[in-house]
């Protein structure tokens, strides 16, 4: 493809896709025919702050042009570049960016058949095989081997896109090869989804805090949120002040509960107290992380907390926008969050005037595209701002210079909803649940050999095998991975370790962002831990040499021992080693840096090669 302005031409369609979004051009320079403009119009053109002010219109347009066409032609690249005022070279950057795009012709309908941890021990790779044989060529159908999407919960999973107007999408899970393929070949005639409830084995259980809604409230009613108890931390928010919640949210000891575990409160507070304006709020809803699947049961079973949540959010940070950054692999979490935000509005929690208090606060949904990076913050805000979604080397930190250059607050599904029962029941109360330095309620992505796997909600401080023996564990249990990806192994007579912060991290492993993925004696240690290293070398952005390189060494090295244990091994193990502590220690961001804790923790407690 020429990185420069061409002769390509859109076709209408690809052309009709992207006026939808950005509306008909406006002068020659930006694709109009120039025979339907005046001749003056070719002296002028966009520029300056006005064409700056539209590079983040990249990524939707990106999205148009594939969710009409099925992938991005250069004709079609080339005159959305022209209507925002873009570098081709640099559109084209991000176009190759990311994992759902493509600028080689494909067919209209794409088949993610999911290959990553939960789904390859439950038999993805005999599922993409079966699936490939039924398809063949010609088929009209691409079938695209695909990290994490997200239904760990009932794996092996898929996902049919089948590009459009509109778009139309179908999930299958737990996966068939005969579900998987009339999921492509029929999006329309694939059963529907089971509900969110389903993925909640502890649904109705009145004992429930963040999880309570799921299974008893119709997603789709605001009226029924607001009858179980829907806003009134919202209108408490507005009795308390900007300070006051703050206060509330610092005094609770809410830690972010993405894996950083970093204070909420101090994070609100510092960027409530920066001088520039304007102030945004950013919802990281990005959650790659193999294993995690919590953030989707949330925005498709109770999104009206996340839009309330986002709110209270913005009113104590002084945000008057908010974006909603969204895994492009959630159809279903999509659809559920534009309503839901369509009806707030509608209806006066969201706008110019939020319930008569004078307080203007608005939330707009950017799609991700299948980027494992983005969920970093700072890669989150490129990915917004129409670039590459590399991290950003701090400091400066978010709270002073985040999205557009401007104090931003990010904060993640689970611990924004975590919110509304500081403000209902008060930080006291709150934080007497859990313990001293990890308060209130976690959720837990369980999944892999279990006999009820999904969302569980425990207080902090619940040992592992409290929650593995609500969850059924089958026999023959090996290892289980806490974390995910980027987490770490632990022996299966490791029951005693506490589910907290602190204590997982006593034990030598870390909590992450929740996961607990339990592998019996039938899953093939070795080729687990190769998925991790090809996982990561896949997700690499490439931005830093450690992770760059030291992804694929890891890769290499797990190929060679794959086959081979104890002294054979021992050169590879000693490489492995001294690659994993060059990515953590220099690596830019949290990809590179964890990157080697699954591997080593193998070797290290399991004696994957041994």
């Amino acid at each position: 493809m020429d990185l420069h302005f061409g002769d390509s031409k859109p076709t209408d369609e690809e052309r009709a896709a992207i006026d939808a979004l950005l509306g008909p051009p406006e002068s020659s320079w930006e694709g109009a025919a120039r025979d339907e403009m005046r001749a003056a119009d070719l002296r002028w053109a966009r520029g300056g702050r006005a064409a700056r002010d539209r590079r983040d219109l990249l990524l939707p347009g990106l999205h148009a042009i594939n969710d009409r066409v099925g992938w991005i032609s250069e004709g079609a690249l080339d005159y959305l570049c022209r209507r925002l005022t873009v570098p081709p070279a640099e559109a084209y950057g991000v176009a190759t960016f990311y994992a759902m795009f493509s600028v080689k012709p494909r067919p209209a309908t794409v088949l993610h058949v999911c290959t990553d941890l939960a789904c390859a021990a439950a038999g993805a790779s005999a599922l993409c095989e079966g699936v490939e044989a039924r398809l063949g060529l010609g088929s009209g159908v691409h079938v695209e081997r695909s990290p994490c999407l997200g239904l760990c919960e009932r794996a092996p999973a898929a996902l049919a896109i089948k590009a459009g107007d509109p778009v139309r999408t179908a999930v299958s899970a737990p996966a068939t090869v005969h579900e998987a393929v009339l999921a492509a070949s029929s999006p329309d005639s694939a059963p529907e989804e089971p509900p969110a409830a389903m993925a909640v084995p502890q649904a109705g259980d009145p004992g429930l805090t963040l999880l309570r809604r799921v299974g008893v409230v119709d997603p789709a009613s605001l009226d029924d949120y607001r009858s179980h108890g829907g806003y009134a931390a919202l209108r408490r928010a507005f009795d308390l002040g900007p300070a006051g919640v703050i206060r509330e949210v610092t005094d609770s000891g809410l830690v972010g509960r993405g894996g950083a575990a970093f204070p909420t409160g101090r994070k609100w507070q510092a960027t409530a107290s920066q001088p520039d304006h304007p102030h945004y709020l950013v919802c990281n809803a990005d959650e790659s992380e193999p294993g995690t699947f919590k953030d989707r049961v949330i925005l498709e079973g109770d999104p009206y907390a996340l839009v309330e949540s986002m709110t209270i959010a913005a009113y104590a940070t002084g945000a008057h926008r908010g974006y909603l950054y969204l895994r492009g692999e959630y159809p279903r979490a999509l659809r559920r969050m534009e309503h839901a935000i369509a009806q707030a509005r509608a209806r006066g929690f969201l706008g110019e005037d939020i319930l008569g208090q004078g307080y203007a606060f608005d939330i707009e949904i950017r799609r991700g595209a299948g980027a494992y990076i983005c969920g970093e913050e700072t890669a989150l805000f490129n990915s917004i701002e129409g670039y590459r979604g590399e991290p950003r080397s701090k400091p400066p930190f978010p709270v002073e210079k985040g999205l557009f250059g401007k104090p931003t607050v990010e904060n993640n599904v689970e611990t924004l909803v975590n919110v509304l029962p500081i403000l209902t029941m008060g930080a006291e109360a709150y934080a007497a649940i859990g313990t001293e330095k990890s308060t209130g309620p976690k959720l837990f992505c369980v999944s892999g050999s279990v006999e009820r796997p999904g969302i569980y909600e425990l207080p902090f401080g619940a040992t592992l095998g409290e929650l593995l023996d609500l969850a059924g564990v089958r026999p023959g249990l090996r290892a289980v991975l806490l974390g995910g990806a980027a987490g770490g192994f632990v022996r299966a007579d490791e029951r005693d370790i506490p589910l907290t912060f602190e204590g997982t991290r006593e034990a030598g492993t870390t909590l992450g962002s929740g996961v607990v993925m339990a592998f019996d004696d039938t899953v093939p240690l070795p080729r687990l831990l190769l998925r991790i290293a090809e996982f990561f070398r896949d997700e690499s952005c490439g931005q830093c040499v450690p992770c760059r390189v030291g992804t694929v060494r890891q890769e290499e090295a797990l190929n060679r021992i794959a086959e081979r244990t104890g002294a054979a091994a021992a050169d590879d193990i000693a490489l492995l080693r001294e690659v994993g502590r060059a990515m953590r220690d220099a690596s830019i961001c949290g990809l590179g840096q964890t990157a080697w804790n699954a591997v080593e923790s193998a070797i290290d407690r399991l004696g994957a090669y041994e």
